[in-house]
């Protein structure tokens, strides 16, 4: 491949060692931060002879450094630089773009470009977080949810809409992000404003009726003054999509008020002091109160002795709400956990987030020839090695294709 002048496919050391760096992508497991995913890269990376030149050579360049400058970094431990381009939530799994070196500075090119997720809504219940990791605030029926309705309420989910961020969100309101106004009991000074952003495609995958899949409400339930804050914060929340654009709406939605007060009691609650002091209350299987034995009438003459069979306790039936797999393409900004949420209020219920995938991010889509295995990692670098030098090396490549046609012009 022809390149323009002075381009240059990689660096090299002052041996003529390939100094790696660039962008690829990481296939994020459930349960651990994006930023978890930063550190765990760069503990593999650091002692290794992949990214060895890279670091003799950031080396180098802080030894011609000035004075002040080198005075400044002297408690600065040398990590190879990696960067992200979009956090991924705890929950989630999926594509995670990384950047190493000077491939930070392009990883702002894919905060603006579309992304498609896989997620698993359930109905029923709500919770502070939008999703299964948070606390319950309220329940609601869903007996009368079926599969054609939760497809009608999605037509107002596509396309332009205004959608209101999650109250446990990065966002900052007056410099403090809100998840920190939530976890304080606190209501944030100013409204939440809605935002623009833009679904390309949303679809139903699948559908499942209740009982035939493991999709379960949290446990736990908020409980006093917590619980009072988290439903006038989510009172707020409570609305429809607005159209970016003037148009008409494509249904009604219920307020929330309708089906506040017509949730039916918890299945299963216990009651206790320690509950009640940590505000926490455990959603747990109780036994209904054996059925009093009527007394025997005292016989006349002496009857053969009698075996009572014990009255076996009813079990609560455990709540069984329907569930959903939507997979969707949208823009930069979109919060899928805002879509659960606002998708339970538009079948007159509510809803949660129980999964979520992150299948595409720009060019990256979740396949073992384009992203790089979380476990391959812990293998060793002769499994993990080869692979993110082809990544890299394919992205050098992309790079320098753009900068031929570019040039070209």
């Amino acid at each position: 491949m022809p390149f323009p002048p002075g381009f240059r496919l990689f660096r090299n050391t002052m041996s003529g060692e390939k100094i790696l760096e660039g962008v690829f992508a990481v296939h994020k497991p459930q349960g651990v931060t994006s930023a978890d995913v930063i550190r765990t890269l760069q503990k593999h990376f650091n002692p290794s002879n992949t990214f060895r030149p890279w670091l003799e050579e950031e080396r180098a360049r802080r030894d011609r450094e000035s004075q002040f400058q080198r005075k400044r970094r002297r408690h600065q431990r040398l990590d190879v630089k990696i960067g992200h381009g979009g956090t991924l939530d705890p929950l989630a799994t999926g594509v995670l773009i990384t950047g190493i070196g000077k491939g930070t500075k392009s990883l702002q090119d894919f905060l603006a470009c579309t992304k498609s997720y896989e997620t698993i809504v359930t109905f029923g219940a709500e919770t502070d977080t939008y999703d299964r990791l948070g606390k319950i605030v309220r329940r609601a029926p869903y007996e009368h949810i079926t599969r054609e309705a939760v497809e009608k309420a999605l037509e107002q989910f596509r396309g332009n809409i205004m959608q209101k961020p999650p109250i446990f969100s990065a966002l900052r309101v007056n410099g403090k992000k809100l998840y920190e106004y939530a976890r304080e009991g606190k209501v944030p000074p100013i409204e939440i404003k809605h935002r623009p952003v833009e679904v390309l495609n949303m679809e139903i995958m699948e559908w499942y009726e209740p009982g035939t899949h493991e999709y379960k409400w949290p446990e736990e339930e908020m409980t006093g003054d917590e619980k009072a804050v988290a439903e006038k914060l989510l009172d707020q929340e409570a609305s429809a999509p607005e159209p970016a654009a003037e148009g008409d709406a494509t249904s009604q939605v219920p307020e929330a008020s309708s089906t506040k007060r017509k949730s039916p009691p918890p299945a299963d609650e216990v009651k206790d002091d320690s509950a009640e002091a940590t505000k926490k209350q455990k959603v747990s299987e109780t036994e209904a109160a054996p059925a009093a034995a009527a007394a025997a009438p005292e016989p006349t003459a002496p009857e053969p002795a009698t075996t009572e069979v014990p009255v076996v306790p009813a079990e609560e039936p455990k709540p069984q709400p329907p569930a959903v797999k939507i997979k969707m393409t949208v823009t930069s900004g979109f919060y899928v956990r805002s879509l659960a949420h606002d998708l339970g209020k538009a079948v007159g219920s509510c809803a949660l987030m129980s999964e979520l995938v992150r299948s595409r991010q720009g060019d990256y889509e979740l396949s073992p020839d384009q992203v790089l295995e979380y476990k391959d990692l812990d293998a060793g670098e002769e499994v993990w090695g080869p692979k993110v030098e082809k990544f890299l090396t394919e992205w050098e490549e992309k790079r320098a294709a753009k900068a031929e046609a570019e040039a070209a012009q």
